[in-house]
């Protein structure tokens, strides 16, 4: 039961995500003098916040940057959300900011205010619920469930006059622009072990779910180690469920150790342990390997007669994935065709594979319970077809 309820919170919350306001950069016309050069077209120069307000009355969403007439030499974002012009003291030491989250271009970081506003708008209720509720607490994951010691976060400097603070309609309102998810989530950031990687699952790298971050140390432990081809020929490999609490101590392994977590055979001699842990990993990830937005097209490759049509159909399908997806699936098919390689053995042919890992990689975004049921057998054919076809797709 928790595991639905915690997984139908965070359908809403990806969905508000999904419908949140676009970022529509407003572009200054004329050729602005001292423009700071990690600033474009959206620096408007030093005017005034009613000249701003009147630009970014066409669209929610716009955006532009000026430079305070109060104060020479400091910067505002003024954004549109609600009908308001918001604003936000900007800064920058190497990457743009306005709070604690640091971003590469301000096109990234109105981005993420507008989906943070949106769903502190729309879905204040949930994100209290996913705050109380995290993700782990159902699969036992210490470090995130634990009380951290919380860092007081950097706070977000208006641009008011004078140095006042802000009054009116804007009174009390904590206007963040961080992740409002991540920081309801992933409150154990401080204390979590860090790992630098060259592809990471966090919203300012690949564009992604703002929650992401979730993946945390089990995935990185994974795909650091690999998923161990000990054991190829063991029968009915993905099939046969390991000893569920031997499964719990992988889990809990990863959790503590990250990418050092010791899973070989000298620790756990049944094959079926390691490939029960990563199964119900990623039944448990908050938003599929295979995403809900791209769901349906995939569904759809599957339902094609034509073989080299549904290929084409899966080749366009897979490009709709955000790349940390894209890659998770492209080295999971790469390692489960090596199991089908091992078939004479182990009696898994990629239609087996595709019964085992249909479910766990895809779940409909419809949660009617019927169209669910009769998506399974195409859930099926889109792992198999992925599997059969790893060389040619990947």
């Amino acid at each position: 039961m928790c595991t639905i309820f915690n997984r139908t919170i965070y359908d809403v919350v990806y969905q508000l995500q999904q419908e949140a306001p676009h970022p529509r950069r407003v572009t200054c016309t004329c050729e602005v003098e001292n423009r700071p050069k990690y600033y474009g077209r959206e620096y408007h120069g030093m005017i005034s916040r009613e000249e701003a307000d009147h630009l970014l009355s066409v669209a929610e969403g716009s955006y532009l940057i000026r430079e305070s007439q109060r104060q020479p030499g400091t910067y505002t974002l003024a954004l549109r959300f609600g009908n308001q012009t918001r604003n936000f003291r900007l800064y920058y030491d190497g990457k743009h900011f306005v709070g604690e989250k640091r971003f590469e271009s301000i096109h990234d970081l109105v981005t993420d205010g507008l989906i943070t506003l949106y769903i502190e708008t729309k879905a204040a209720e949930y994100i209290a619920k996913m705050t109380i509720n995290p993700i782990y607490e159902h699969v036992g994951y210490t470090t995130l469930n634990r009380e951290p010691a919380l860092k007081k976060p950097a706070p977000v400097t208006r641009d008011t006059p004078d140095g006042k603070e802000p009054h009116g309609d804007d009174s009390g309102l904590e206007q963040r622009l961080t992740s409002l998810v991540r920081r309801a989530t992933l409150k154990e950031n401080d204390r979590a072990p860090k790992y630098e990687k060259v592809h990471n699952f966090k919203v300012h790298t690949f564009r992604g779910p703002h929650w992401c971050e979730y993946c945390a140390n089990f995935m990185w432990g994974l795909i650091a180690q690999g998923v161990k081809c000990a054991g190829l020929k063991s029968e009915g490999l993905y099939r046969v469920s390991g000893f569920s609490d031997l499964i719990e101590d992988v889990k809990l392994s990863f959790d503590r150790d990250g990418e050092k977590a010791d899973i070989s055979v000298n620790v756990y001699e049944d094959i079926n342990i390691i490939t029960g842990a990563l199964k119900l990993y990623f039944r448990d990830l908050p938003i599929p390997v295979i995403t809900y937005d791209a769901y349906p097209r995939f569904i759809e490759a599957a339902k094609l007669a034509e073989p080299d049509e549904r290929l084409e159909a899966l080749h366009e399908a897979l490009k709709l994935l955000p790349p940390a997806h894209y890659e998770t699936l492209k080295y999971l098919m790469a390692h489960l065709k090596r199991v089908t390689q091992n078939e004479k053995d182990n009696l898994m042919n990629a239609e087996n594979l595709g019964i085992v890992f249909g479910p766990t990689l895809m779940r409909a975004p419809d949660l009617d319970a019927m169209t669910a049921l009769n998506d399974i057998r195409y859930q099926r054919q889109v792992v198999e077809s992925l599997i059969k076809n790893e060389d040619i797709l990947f």
